[in-house]
């Protein structure tokens, strides 16, 4: 084979693996193009373990995942006022009672997906002993999310009512806008106790757990999963829910503390 001819092979192979190379770019710009972005409207009691189960979903599925961790009936509020929201993960069932009441849920889709349990904390290394101990004049501020908007303070107020305490405590309370704010006043020493779930608070080396809420003080701690109505990524959207009761999101929460309802 003469020169001539060996280097117009050695040509033409360069522009065939240029061109290889051109339609790999192409093809990967095409799927990230057309990668599906999920927006989701969860209860802030459950941003570490959704964050780890959206990883490893995304390992499998071209999805993008938009997050609004807060508190349950403020989410709930800016979903009935339209919030452009695909699905909503509450950590009380009244938020999407509301909803659904209003006709802002899918019908069918709404699932009872965890259970939690409600803790009393207080800094580590603090002598509180019980919920009793919460009138001593050791304890000058006791943490609670607001019970007008955050589930988690909801069922404190309904556990400090049935122990007979809430009326001599009132003075002492110090509301947060969502459980992990409670959480971060006793880390921080700005509340001597609080009262947030076990998950939260295994999260913390700076607070122990110093007893759980009676059985029967409070409502049962369920956390609901619905589609949003007006969803644009229905399918998208289903798929990733029917994942949360996925064997693989379930070791995900019971990591961190939950239980499958």
């Amino acid at each position: 084979m003469c020169a001539k001819q060996q280097d117009r092979f050695q040509v033409q192979g360069a522009l065939f693996q240029l061109a290889l190379l051109c339609f790999a770019f192409i093809t990967i710009g095409c799927r990230s193009s057309h990668r599906t972005t999920l927006t989701l409207s969860i209860a802030a009691s459950l941003q570490d373990s959704i964050t780890q189960i959206e990883a490893v979903y995304q390992r499998d599925h071209p999805v993008e995942f938009r997050n609004n961790f807060g508190a349950s009936i403020t989410l709930a509020r800016e979903i009935e006022q339209g919030a452009p929201v695909d699905a909503f993960v509450s950590a009380g069932v009244g938020p999407v009672d509301q909803l659904q009441s209003e006709g802002k849920l899918l019908e069918g889709s709404r699932a009872d997906l965890l259970r939690n349990t409600l803790v009393l904390i207080a800094p580590t290394g603090s002598d509180l002993k019980n919920f009793e101990g919460l009138r001593g004049s050791q304890v000058r501020t006791v943490a609670l999310g607001d019970p007008a908007s955050v589930p988690a303070g909801q069922y404190g107020r309904q556990t400090l009512e049935a122990l007979h305490l809430y009326g001599s405590l009132r003075s002492k309370l110090v509301l947060g806008k969502d459980v992990r704010q409670v959480l971060t006043y006793v880390e921080t020493g700005d509340a001597d106790a609080g009262l947030v779930y076990i998950t939260d608070a295994e999260t913390s080396h700076r607070v122990q757990v110093v007893v759980a809420a009676p059985e029967g003080s409070h409502e049962p701690i369920i956390y609901p999963v619905a589609e949003i109505k007006n969803s644009q990524n229905g399918s998208a959207v289903r798929e990733f829910i029917a994942f949360l009761r996925s064997p693989a999101a379930r070791a995900i929460f019971e990591r961190h503390g939950f239980r499958m309802a």
